[in-house]
């Protein structure tokens, strides 16, 4: 936010999206370049001898990887940009009829010496991406048919070519469909269509993404190298915990040791909620069945679904000891309510006692599910 301090903080977490170490760094500090000190930490504080790091594409670039991975030995799984991809197509290196078969094949390139590329095709993905492509075009061209209708117009007309020009570029930059519009801008005048031929040429790459990794097949199979790569939702999703549920915002602190203790303190806080919500999964729209959901999934390029018995729970909203489902928050409020009450009784010389809340059934279950007592400590 402009005007306020800033920082950035780096997360490492397991494939599983539990966090492990996390650092802060200045506001100004650019995503990759927080990587060396990482890569650093794994292998001299955590003393891994075999690492590979998983990153995104704007996290693995290609400077990161020639400057920090390699010379540290340490494999990598990444994906390639747009641009490589179309690339690859048009070297007839990946062809595209292939996934007429099939949604995951391996291919190499000499772009790519050592290393491996999977090249995978979701067919979720494709619909998705068809369908906001054709929004972002249809809300672009009626903001054009917008301006065109102010360039005829009787009374006051829109008139200049630059005027127009800036006009029209505000429209077609700001969904970033530039690309796929043929615009032809007079003095009085604004022309525009659509770009059919680079439109079906992005069509075609729908739901199309390329993973590289340097690990070899008998280390790692192609379908382990696009599941290692999507397990990166997790780390998303301690992210986003960060931001949302933890509030990791706003920082109240002023010297970097405090800023780093909060964050540090944060991290702790999410790394105990991560094992609370994995043992509450039976009381929780959390799918406590994962392992069989994932076992009947066909390819690990199909997006996953949840298991029969999570279904259940949400169209019932009933466990399967028929308790009402929870959701953490709704369930941590719930077990709020349990109360230490302490008596002090006038007269009769009578000591001050306590008292506990009796949990209900809900409560009694939380509580045996994460193996602890609603008395323990209690005197």
């Amino acid at each position: 936010m402009r005007g306020r301090l800033q920082i950035v903080y780096g997360l490492l977490a397991t494939k599983a999206g539990i966090p492990i170490a996390v650092e802060v760094f200045k506001g100004n500090t650019g995503d990759p370049a927080t990587l060396s000190s990482q890569v650093k930490k794994l292998k001299e504080r955590f003393s891994l001898s075999h690492v590979c790091v998983v990153g995104d594409r704007g996290m693995l670039t290609k400077a990161r990887l020639e400057h920090d991975v390699r010379p540290a030995e340490l494999d990598f799984i990444t994906a390639l940009r747009a641009p490589q991809i179309t690339a690859l197509v048009q070297a007839e290196a990946l062809q595209l009829s292939l996934f007429d078969q099939t949604d995951l094949l391996e291919i190499a390139h000499p772009d790519y010496p050592g290393e491996r590329l999977v090249a995978c095709k979701n067919p979720f993905l494709a619909k998705q991406r068809a369908r906001k492509r054709e929004e972002l075009l249809a809300a672009t061209q009626a903001e054009l048919q917008k301006i065109a209708a102010a360039v005829t117009r009787q009374r006051r007309p829109l008139r200049g070519k630059d005027k127009i020009a800036l006009r029209v570029g505000r429209v077609i930059n700001r969904r970033k469909v530039a690309k796929h519009f043929v615009v032809e801008i007079g003095e009085e005048s604004l022309l525009f269509r659509n770009d059919e031929q680079k439109i079906a040429a992005e069509a075609a790459l729908d739901g199309i993404y390329v993973l590289r990794t340097s690990l070899e097949q008998e280390v790692l199979q192609a379908a382990g190298v696009v599941s290692s790569y999507k397990a990166l939702a997790n780390v998303e999703r301690v992210f986003r915990g960060f931001n949302t549920d933890l509030d990791i915002r706003p920082i109240r602190h002023r010297t970097a040791e405090r800023v780093r203790t909060h964050v540090f303190l944060r991290m702790l806080s999410y790394y105990v909620t991560w094992h609370m919500n994995n043992r509450l999964a039976p009381m929780l729209f959390t799918d406590d069945d994962a392992e069989a959901a994932e076992a009947a999934r066909t390819s690990p390029v199909a997006p996953a679904r949840r298991s029969e018995k999570a279904r259940k729970k949400i169209h019932t909203k009933r466990t399967a000891d028929h308790q009402p489902v929870h959701s953490f928050t709704s369930l941590l409020a719930d077990l709020a309510t349990i109360c230490l009450n302490k008596i002090e009784p006038t007269g009769h010389g009578l000591p001050p006692f306590n008292v506990i809340t009796t949990p209900t059934p809900i409560q009694r279950r939380a509580f045996e599910l994460l193996g602890v007592s609603h008395r323990l400590g209690v005197t």
